[in-house]
Formats: structure tokens, sequence, C-alpha cells
């Protein structure tokens, strides 16, 4: 058997096991190292003189600092009460309006996202502080649990998002630049949604009913307790984009600034501070395991030579760069049935990186190549996140929720992922969206 039908088997045997709901880094490393040994002829000696260096050389990779400190951050703006003032803030200016609290959800989303990185904590957050308003106000429950379950994907399209971060350090790729170059991407996504919502209550008002106008006195109440929050991520936003802090730097000025803005505010006790610690510390063995689990079955698949017979057979194809990169596009929107977004950049990104590098698409470099795929596949991985049949973000949204039947949430989320297409298409054509700023600081 050749070493390349070894990869595809290697890969099948993998998707089953996650099929039947086998935590992915013990999967990947199960059949990374059953793969390994199958290649070498069953001995064992190669396979541990690889255990042995394998953890110390990932682990020691000082660019993984940054994923415990984002982490970090975002435990503190949960567990600090920060999601509640962003949530009251946007509302405050566009509650009034026909689907302003759905409106004021989406923005929320976004901000918390800008300090959290998580897609599935932003939804469980913002889901907590703005459903019982939505409810309160007789919003209809496919648009209430389906804006926030949309919103909840925000969180890994506004940096600092934690599978770009993986996926810089996979691809060697500036972590910088990613960032700078999801922030027009994340601004259409935002937009976006907004207008979903100005639709869906056009042509069913009885959906998202206005809510009271704030007055202005209680506005820039609400403006100044927001105020820290968006100073924070002024701060280490410029930090990273200004070149005067490293992003490790940056993180840390943030997860210690977060921390003291929850602090002083009253709303971090002992408590909380020993939630937000022991949360962090339990993702972020989460995260390390499966990246260990994926070093071990790239190492299988590298000796396979699955992924540079692939990407070697696709280039002398003569099959369209766009429609290769169009079923790339779809085999993660499948993959999203069964695994979340930081499994599907593990496991993809050294199969399809080398494809899309070999290709042309409109005379592009090496570095834009691989900026404008990380931010194509991260907008694609977040649909896994709310369409059927398995959407994380739309299960954590309809427990919350309660009393919405689940087809409703569902029903919900459609509207949403005609945007998510639309702007995917618009990337995917386009790739000067994903690559001005980053030329215009630079880059």
């Amino acid at each position: 058997m050749s070493g390349v039908s070894v990869g595809f088997i290697i890969f099948g045997i993998l998707l089953l096991l996650l099929v039947l709901r086998v935590p992915i880094g013990i999967a990947m490393f199960m059949c990374g190292a059953g793969g390994y040994l199958y290649l070498l002829g069953g001995e064992t000696l190669p396979l541990l003189n690889s255990l042995k260096n394998l953890a110390y050389a990932r682990l020691s990779n000082y660019d993984l600092v940054v994923i415990p400190l984002f982490l970090l951050m975002g435990q503190f703006a949960t567990h600090g009460g920060l999601s509640k003032l962003l949530f009251s803030f946007v509302s405050a200016f566009l509650g009034h309006r026909k689907g302003g609290i759905a409106i004021a959800s989406i923005g929320a989303c976004a901000g918390f996202g800008a300090v959290c990185g998580s897609s599935l904590a932003t939804a469980a957050t913002m889901g907590q502080v703005a459903l019982p308003e939505l409810r309160r106000y007789g919003y209809s429950g496919a648009l209430s649990t389906g804006a926030l379950a949309a919103g909840g994907t925000l969180g890994i399209l506004i940096p600092p998002s934690m599978p770009l971060v993986i996926y810089a350090i996979l691809t060697q790729e500036s972590i910088g630049k990613l960032f700078i170059a999801t922030v027009i991407p994340g601004t259409i996504a935002i937009i976006g949604y907004m207008l979903v919502i100005q639709l869906v209550v056009y042509f069913n008002p009885a959906a998202g009913p206005a809510g009271p106008r704030v007055p202005w006195a209680e506005r820039m109440k609400a403006l100044f307790a927001v105020l820290p929050v968006l100073v924070v991520f002024t701060v280490v936003m410029t930090a990273i984009y200004g070149g005067w802090a490293n992003l490790t730097e940056a993180a840390s000025i943030g997860a210690a600034s977060c921390g003291l803005l929850a602090l002083f505010s009253g709303k971090l006790g002992w408590g909380q501070l020993k939630q937000s610690l022991l949360g962090t510390a339990q993702a972020t063995a989460m995260i390390f395991l499966v990246l260990l689990g994926a070093d071990m079955l790239n190492a299988a698949l590298a000796l396979s030579q699955m992924p540079g017979e692939l990407a070697t057979w696709v280039s002398q194809s003569g099959m369209p760069p766009l429609l290769v990169m169009a079923m790339i596009l779809i085999i993660y929107i499948l993959l999203g049935c069964v695994m979340d977004a930081l499994a599907m950049i593990l496991l993809t990104i050294p199969i399809f990186y080398p494809m899309v590098m070999g290709l042309d698409y409109w005379g592009m470099s090496e570095v834009d190549k691989s900026v404008w795929f990380g931010i194509l596949a991260l907008m694609v991985v977040e649909i896994g996140l709310v369409h059927p049949p398995v959407g994380m973000n739309v299960y954590i949204i309809n427990r919350l929720a309660g009393n919405v039947p689940l087809v409703e949430t569902f029903k919900g989320v459609i509207p949403f992922l005609a945007s998510d297409l639309i702007r995917i298409v618009l990337l995917t054509l386009f790739p000067a969206i994903s690559l001005y700023l980053v030329h215009a600081l630079g880059g």
C-alpha cells in the first residue's frame, strides 16, 4: 500500500473517531501514532524518539504564550461584568429602533469578541445578558436566538482570534498581519448581520418591536461606563498594529487591564478570580493537547507524503484555481458538521495550505496568498458554529433561551448564513478586501 493511500486511510479513521465523539486531540494523536508505526513497519524506536522531542518542540514555542494571555483577558471580561456594560452601551443608542435590541446584541458581541477571542464564550456570555432583554421587549424566538448565535461567531472574526493565532503558528505567518487583515472582513460581517436584522423586521415588524428611547443623559452614562473597556481594546490593538509592543506584550497589557477593570468595578472577588484562572488553565490545556495531537498526526501525514503528493496533483490537474478554492471552502463547511473551528484549522491546514500556495491567484505573492487564505479559512470555519446539524452556538443559545424550539433557532440563523455566504464570495473574488489594510500599514 502506498504512503498516499495510508494518509487517506489515517484521515478517514480520524473522521470516524470524531463522529464517535472521541476528543479531537486524542483522536489525532491515536491516528498519527498508529499511522507512523505502520509506515515504519512497526518499528517503535523511531516513534519513541519522535515523541521524546514532540512536546518540547511544540510547547517551547514563544508565540504560544499569547493563547493563555488572551484567554485570561476573556475570562476577566466574562466574570467581571464587562459584557453587560457593552450591551447596555449599544442598546442605549440603538434600542429605540425596530430590531434595535437585536442589533445592539450584534454590536455587543463584536465588542466582547474583541476582548475574548472565543465564539463559544461570546455566545454564552452575551446570551445570558441579552436574551432577558430581547424577551422583555417581545422579540420573536427565531430572531433573538438566531441573532445571538450568529453574533457569537464574531468572537473569532474580531481580533484576538484563537484559530487565527493557531493558523499563524502552523504556517509561520505573522500574527499581527493576520489580525490586521481581519478588520475589514470583520466589519463587513457586523454590518451584514445588522442589515439582516433590519430586513427581518422590515418584512415582519412583530419579530423585533422597538424599545423605549433612552434619554441622552442615560446614553452618556452608559458611554462613560464602557469607556475603559473601549480604551483597553484601543490600546491593545494600537500596540500591536503600531509596532510599539509585540503580540505577547500587548496580550499581557490587555489581560492585566481587564483584570484591573473587573477588580475596580467590584465584580471580581476571590471566587471570580479563581474561576477566571481555572477557566484559563483548562482552556489552555485543551488547546495544547489538541496541538500535540495535531503534531503527531502531521508527522504521520508528512511521512506518508500525502499532503505534498496531493498538492502536486492539484497543481498539475489543470483545474481552475478558483474551483480548487471553492472545493476547499465546501469541505470546510461539511467538516463543520462534526468538529469545531480550532480542530478544523489544525486538521486541514497541513493538507490545504500547500495546495493553495502552489496555485496562482491573480498573481499574488506568497505572503499575500497566505494571509488571504487564512482569513478565508477563518470566515468559513465560523459557519460551522451555526449551521445544522451541529452548530454549537445554536445549541448554547437555544439552551439559554429555554422555551424556544431548536428548529426555530435554526430557522433564525438561516438569513445570517446567507449574509455569511455573500461575504465569503466577496472575499474570495476580491482579495484586496482582506489585504488592503495589511498593505496600507506597511505589511
